[in-house]
């Protein structure tokens, strides 16, 4: 992939030999921005885990303390006084089987997390092969199945996130902007760690952590040194 010359300059700040410690990395990652946009900062955390296997699955949600920046569109399948609740909490969209036309023929994906109260997962299960795929399935472990909408929809608007393994058993997470200064950044960062850390299964062996690294949406990587990010 050819990179322009402003990306090559700001490359030239980071040092690919070393791992830096937390507070060496979000310092040099407001350095090494391209974009004139506000940048997003992402975090990439490979454990040592194997997610072919059920028992070593990593997967949850945290609020982070200051939010990824984003606005969140949020679609709730609930009925009666659960749809009520999801609207004044300020979910985005609303509503029951309405929905699955729209999306299974208009590929309708105008959100970004969708929540379902459990009576009505006989429902969203038809959607399985359609939001599956996009990272879009409501999950109990994420807290995007429950009977309390007005709960998930107000720390998903607050800045809850959910994390869970790829194939190559990476975590990808946006943590924030680069406008949110170094000192947010890290926060957001530390409240991620620490919630995959306690999500470490026991059948994980040897080092959990094992490499971590985190990059502005058009700027270069910076390895983190992930023995130094406390287990």
């Amino acid at each position: 992939m050819k990179r322009g010359k402003k990306y090559l300059e700001k490359a030239k700040l980071v040092d690919r030999s070393v791992l830096y410690d937390v507070n060496e990395a979000f310092e040099l990652i407001q350095k090494t921005t391209v974009a004139k946009f506000d940048e997003s900062v992402e975090a990439h955390i490979k454990l040592g885990v194997d997610s072919r296997y059920a028992e070593q699955q990593v997967r949850g949600a945290v609020v982070l303390p200051h939010g990824t920046g984003k606005k969140i569109r949020i679609l709730v399948f609930a009925k009666g006084q659960k749809a009520t609740e999801a609207e004044q909490a300020g979910a985005d969209f609303v509503g029951a089987e309405e929905f699955i036309p729209k999306i299974q023929n208009e590929n309708w994906f105008d959100y970004d997390v969708v929540i379902a109260t459990p009576d009505m997962m006989g429902i969203v299960g038809r959607l399985g092969k359609l939001l599956g795929p996009k990272g879009l399935m409501p999950n109990p472990k994420a807290g995007t199945v429950t009977m309390d909408v007005e709960k998930a929809v107000k720390e998903i608007k607050a800045g809850k996130i959910e994390y869970r393994l790829d194939k190559s058993n990476i975590i990808h997470v946006v943590i924030g902007k680069i406008s949110f200064g170094t000192e947010k950044l890290k926060e957001n960062f530390n409240t991620l760690i620490n919630a995959i850390i306690k999500a470490r299964p026991s059948a994980a062996k040897g080092q959990y952590l094992r490499s971590v690294a985190i990059a502005s949406t058009m700027g270069p990587g910076i390895k983190l040194n992930p023995l130094k990010i406390a287990e």
